[in-house]
């Protein structure tokens, strides 16, 4: 069964935490408008970036969607 990404849940993982776009821009040396780009859902994260966001929101990269079933193969 594959699986692909729904909705970026990074918004609500950083509210959840207390922290900021800032703080995750400054933490991880991502640029804060593509923080931003990410939080509001408006394209999908590289895995990289994916893992250097989880890593500093001491989550793990499934944590930051929510993944959608889908009926093919890979």
């Amino acid at each position: 069964m594959a699986y692909i990404p729904g909705r970026c849940r990074l918004r609500l993982l950083l509210r959840e935490r207390r922290k900021s776009q800032k703080w995750l821009s400054e933490k991880t040396g991502i640029d804060k408008y593509r923080i931003s780009y990410y939080a509001n859902d408006r394209g999908l994260m590289h895995i990289s970036t994916a893992k250097t966001i989880a890593n500093a929101l001491g989550c793990h990269i499934d944590d930051l969607y929510d993944w959608i079933q889908g009926g093919g193969h890979e």
